[in-house]
């Protein structure tokens, strides 16, 4: 035994046989088994080999089923099929299907696993399995709904309580009536139910609770299957009868193809049933109707006259008389048959969405009522309605420019009535289909709508990222009417509002759009400027004066250059230290920001000048402008290092000039100072500088203790003084104020000429 047995399962030799046990017998051991006998014989050894073929059966595992579609729509094809994951063949397949009454029934059976079902319906709905089977074993699957969607059937409506009359159903007044519509369908069918062509509910029962004479008139059943959108429609005439109230009531209705009239009359309810009798006329006087050719139909209550058109003038007034055996008079109803006054009236309305378009026609007025039906471009007519007829067109089945034709027919009207609507997809129009604006600007694209009909709900407008634009008066303007719509994009910019625009409408015709390519073009590239001035105002470095020209224009405003102006741009940056700030240390932060040029906006476009402070003085700086067109930038001009301000010695010498003349004057008034006190020391300079008026001086003396007076009047002289043959001449002394007695206590002398005086003078000087 080697290890190499171990795949063919758990073998074992039986002991004193030559037999092989295999257990847990698997896949792997079928095959080619030998078996080798050795003989000893007198002639020498001898092998023999007996060779066993064996063959393992897998028994089938459970199958499963898989479908093309488990829910087929009724008609289509579709298949199913049975898969196993082990087995031996051959596997022989049954197909079973259950009901939900649980009813089984084989529906294939062979060595297929595979079922094409084609034109499938309804009745094949149920549960479906498969059962395989090979010669070990048997196995079933878990069952699979095969769901089958139809429908719906025509309705069938169902009135309680059940009374049929010629005409559709009957009920008593103020009874309960119930409508019930059932109408086959999968999934069920959702059922709106229409009186007189108005939705009044939404289910498959509508009951209506103490009915009245007024709910007389045409209910009808509309089923819709909302997984195939598909709809099927039934209408029944249910009239309320009530007893006898009043007098009898008359109607007329057309006959046999709307070529004769009925005259109606009833009076409905009571027991006996009442009498009724047509006459033409009035009361009275009238011609019974009953005569030869002429038909008089008497039911319970009701009695209907088949009157011939041909007999039968426009405004011929009808009478029923009734009477009744619990009434002691005869009453009467009186009726008039006459064609409608006007034409047919046609129309068409969408519902919301526009899902869905109506054609409404309508002849109103008129005895009988008339008969209209619907025409479509192909010729093709709809089932009549009286009075009234909707034809109703789902959102991209009309045809659009092609005329509906709607045809009314009255009995008393020779020839047909029509009258046509003719529907038109919207159609829409620009004034323009290309717009180029500048940058900045704001323009506006127009979107007209020219034709359509019925009515589109609006219009609008899609961006050039094909975007539903809504009013936002930052960035777009809706303006909207009836027939057009203006989309304002404000403050065009070229990188984001360039492109395609739509103009969209529909309506349930259909619908259209068109382009309209807006252009945001840049303004043009403005001359070049170039800085003539780039100069300190000063020694302290920190404004500079920059000047500057247009190349090519006349550098003033007005200039053919300065057309494509709207402003300038002036950068500065600094470039290195100067040499006497050295020994500061310069941030890193500063350092890296060194060569980001800063920015000042000069927003008029006539300046040619302008001045720079805030700077460093420890800096080197450089200057340039660039001008401005609008949004468009040009290119800016070289880069300049402002110059130092030329030397200017105006301001020194004035300096200098007015601070000797000061100096000059201090002397002067120091010498002055000298001589006064010195004016006996040096007469002669004294005499010359004040002169002899001696006489004249003592005229101008203020104070009188400051008289001067010769010495011949007891005066006395001071010592050392040469005499003169002259009157002396002495300066006066200070006076105390107010007649105060003087600095040295004494009392002034009246011939004192020579007495010597103090003299402050005090000079003050102001330079600029």
């Amino acid at each position: 035994m080697q290890s190499l047995a171990k795949t063919l399962g758990d073998l074992a030799l039986i002991s004193k046989s030559a037999s092989l046990s295999i257990d847990k017998l698997p896949l792997a051991a079928q095959g080619l088994y030998t078996c080798q006998a050795l003989y000893d014989t007198d002639q020498g050894a001898k092998f023999y080999y007996y060779y066993i073929h064996l063959t393992v059966r897998v028994p089938v595992s459970k199958p499963y089923v898989l479908v093309s579609d488990g829910s087929p729509v009724e008609g289509s094809s579709m298949w199913l099929q049975c898969r196993l994951d082990n087995g031996t063949g051959p596997i022989h397949y049954v197909w079973e299907h259950e009901t939900r009454g649980s009813l089984v029934t084989t529906v294939a059976q062979g060595n297929s696993s595979l079922v094409n079902v084609t034109d499938i319906n309804r009745n094949q709905t149920g549960w479906y399995r498969c059962v395989a089977s090979n010669a070990v074993n048997r196995e079933r699957s878990d069952r699979i709904w095969l769901d089958i969607i139809y429908g719906p059937d025509d309705p069938r409506i169902d009135v309680t309580p059940y009374s049929v009359t010629e005409r559709g159903y009957s009920a008593l007044e103020r009874e309960t009536v119930s409508l019930m519509c059932q109408a086959l369908s999968n999934p069920p069918s959702q059922y709106v139910w229409l009186y007189n062509n108005s939705q009044v509910y939404a289910g498959p029962q509508f009951t209506i609770t103490k009915i009245l004479r007024m709910h007389t008139g045409n209910y009808a059943c509309l089923a819709h299957n909302t997984y195939l959108n598909t709809r099927s429609k039934k209408t029944i005439r249910l009239t309320v009868y009530y007893p006898p109230d009043g007098s009898p009531s008359c109607a007329v209705e057309p006959a046999q193809n709307h070529t004769s009239l009925s005259l109606l009359c009833s009076w409905s309810g009571g027991l006996p049933s009442a009498s009724l009798h047509w006459t033409r006329g009035l009361l009275g006087l009238g011609q019974d109707v009953a005569g030869p050719g002429q038909e008089i139909d008497k039911l319970s209550n009701n009695a209907t006259l088949l009157q011939s058109v041909a007999q039968t003038s426009n405004n011929t007034l009808f009478t029923c008389l009734g009477s009744h055996p619990a009434l002691n008079h005869t009453t009467y109803c009186s009726m008039r048959t006459y064609s409608p006054p006007a034409e047919p009236v046609c129309f068409a309305y969408a519902t919301r969405n526009n899902q869905y378009l109506m054609l409404s026609c309508s002849w109103n007025g008129g005895a009988p009522r008339a008969l209209l039906w619907w025409e479509g471009p192909d010729g093709r007519g709809q089932e009549g309605e009286e009075n009234s007829n909707i034809l109703v067109l789902r959102y991209g089945m009309a045809h659009s420019g092609q005329a509906y034709t709607c045809r009314a027919k009255h009995p008393l009207v020779a020839h047909t009535k029509a009258c046509q609507l003719t529907l038109e997809a919207p159609v829409l129009v620009t004034q323009r289909s290309i717009v180029s604006v500048y940058e900045g600007s704001d323009v506006e694209l127009t979107c007209i709508l020219r034709a359509n009909y019925p009515p589109a709900s609006q219009i609008t407008w899609f961006n050039n990222r094909r975007k539903e634009v809504w009013d936002t008066p930052k960035k777009y303007l809706l303006q909207r009417a009836a027939a057009w719509a203006n989309l304002t994009v404000r403050e065009a910019d070229g990188t984001h509002d360039s492109g395609q625009y739509w103009c969209a409408a529909s309506n349930a015709v259909g619908g259209t759009e068109i382009p309209v390519t807006l252009l945001v073009m840049k303004h043009p590239m403005p001359p070049n400027v170039t800085l003539v001035k780039v100069v300190y105002s000063s020694r302290q470095r920190s404004e500079v004066e920059l000047a500057w020209r247009m190349e090519g224009g006349q550098g003033e405003t007005g200039g053919e250059a300065d057309r494509a102006l709207t402003g300038f741009i002036l950068e500065h940056r600094w470039v290195t230290e100067r040499p006497a700030r050295r020994g500061r240390n310069v941030s890193r932060e500063t350092k890296e920001s060194s060569a980001v040029w800063q920015l000042t906006t000069v927003k008029d476009p006539g300046v040619r000048s302008h001045t720079q402070g805030s700077l460093l003085p420890t800096f080197t700086y450089q200057f340039r402008i660039t001008p401005v067109n609008h949004r468009t930038i040009g290119h800016p001009s070289a880069a300049k290092t402002p110059a130092d301000p030329p030397f200017n010695a105006y301001p020194a010498v004035i300096g200098a000039a007015i601070g000797g003349m000061i100096f000059a004057a201090l002397i002067t008034a120091l010498l002055l100072m000298y001589i006064i006190r010195n004016r006996n020391n040096n007469p002669r300079l004294h005499d010359m500088l004040f002169g002899m008026q001696h006489s004249q001086s003592r005229e101008n003396i203020n104070f009188p203790e400051d008289e001067v007076v010769s010495g011949a009047e007891g005066g006395i002289e001071e010592i050392g003084a040469s005499p003169s043959p002259g009157p002396a001449m002495v300066l006066p002394r200070a006076a105390s104020p107010l007649g105060a007695t003087s600095t040295t206590g004494q009392a002034a002398l009246p011939g004192d000429d020579n007495e010597p005086v103090n003299v402050t003078i005090t000079v003050k000087a102001t330079g600029s």
